[in-house]
């Protein structure tokens, strides 16, 4: 076959195994589908003779997350948001920070590795991942209040967790790693990026007043969305907390508009989401670097619970007063689920030289176990705790 054959091939083997998954999946509600495709995606990589396309970071980072992030910031419930607000906030910046410190001390402490390589391992997975977390909640119904947490912290850590990210890899880089110059590289990534989502969600929101074709409003909400994330990444700035912001003022105005709901604009961005989401999953999966891992099998256990402590300060700290139910921080602590977006970055540094090569491939351990382990189990947890309307 030609390259343009078998790239269509390889597409349309994507999509019968994605079809085929979320029929299966819809017969077992217990497992997540993002569950589902990312375990399919292990079994495909494992076939012999079966070359898939090996998944990069900037396809990633480029390709697939700005349109799942502004997919999910365009059907947040804003509303619910704004009464969440000081939560969400202080779980995607003090929580992230927490997270980072905790884990690199559990990493230096218990695992042995170096100072610089722990605090590139926590960054890396600091973030919960929106696009796998997002999913799951809406696939439980839960209340409105524990889902406007869950989508928002996911939402906005993800944008502070690559800024954390960024600021550390440079910080490290750079020879002379410190806090200080970490936490200035953090604040101009997160800044800048904001202002460029500020100024592109404005002008996408006084395009769209004019636009009267459903077609036309799909094309600039697509531009919205990659042309903010492609504008602050040149910029040097956070893409992800671009697409965050101008998601958001497109879906403001939307909603007062009537654009939203019930719309062909509604409808394309659920499809788009859908077929990324497939897509993702399944090439994260098949991209397991499986002869490294299992070489690495205590260090990624170690990490894994190492990261899940983590989480518990963050989440129980800053949840514990303002009437947020006890049910709804297990959940919270046991939902934030890591993801493609951390397997983006820990791509990101595998060739990196001065970075400890176990840091990239003990990542990539930890998200599958997050996937499998922490996917597998919330829809059993919630429906234990009384949270799930499904």
């Amino acid at each position: 076959m030609t390259t343009a054959q078998t790239f269509l091939f390889f597409l349309l083997l994507l999509g019968v195994v994605a079809a085929l998954l979320r029929l299966a999946s819809q017969r077992a509600p217990a497992l997540p589908y993002q569950v589902v495709l990312a375990a399919a995606g292990i079994l495909l990589g494992l076939l012999p003779g079966l070359h898939l396309p090996r998944v990069g970071a900037d396809l990633i980072l480029l390709a697939f997350v700005p349109g799942l992030v502004f997919e999910a910031a365009l059907t947040l419930d804003l509303a619910e948001l704004r009464r969440r607000a000081l939560h969400v906030g202080l779980l995607a910046t003090v929580g992230v920070l927490v997270g980072v410190l905790v884990m690199a001390a559990l990493l230096r402490f218990a695992l042995g590795f170096a100072w610089p390589s722990a605090f590139i391992l926590s960054a890396i997975v600091a973030a919960t991942d929106p696009i796998a977390v997002i999913s799951v909640l809406r696939g439980l119904r839960a209340p409105a209040g524990l889902t406007a947490i869950l989508e928002g912290e996911s939402l906005f850590n993800d944008g502070t967790g690559v800024a954390v990210f960024a600021a550390v890899l440079a910080s490290v880089l750079s020879g002379a790693p410190s806090l200080g110059d970490a936490a200035g590289r953090f604040l101009v990534l997160t800044v800048g990026g904001a202002a460029v989502g500020v100024v592109a969600g404005a002008a996408s929101v006084l395009l769209l007043r004019r636009a009267q074709e459903a077609e036309l409003e799909i094309l600039l909400t697509l531009v919205a969305a990659y042309g903010s994330y492609l504008l602050a990444d040149v910029l040097h700035f956070s893409g992800i907390v671009a697409v965050v912001i101008a998601g958001m003022a497109v879906a403001r105005f939307a909603r007062r508009s009537g654009r939203l709901q019930g719309t062909q604009l509604l409808g394309f961005w659920n499809l788009l989401a859908f077929v990324l989401n497939a897509v993702l999953f399944v090439l994260v999966g098949a991209a397991l670097p499986t002869p490294s891992l299992l070489r690495l099998v205590p260090l990624v256990i170690g990490a894994y619970l190492a990261m899940v402590v983590a989480r518990a300060p963050a989440v129980y700290g800053l949840t514990w007063w303002g009437g947020v139910p006890w049910a709804w921080r297990h959940l919270a602590f046991w939902g934030g689920l890591r993801g493609a977006l951390s397997i983006a970055l820990a791509l990101a540094v595998a060739a990196s030289p001065g970075i400890d090569p176990r840091v990239s491939t003990v990542a990539y351990g930890v998200v599958v176990l997050s996937l499998l382990v922490q996917g597998g189990l919330v829809v059993p947890l919630a429906r234990r705790l009384g949270l799930s309307g499904a």
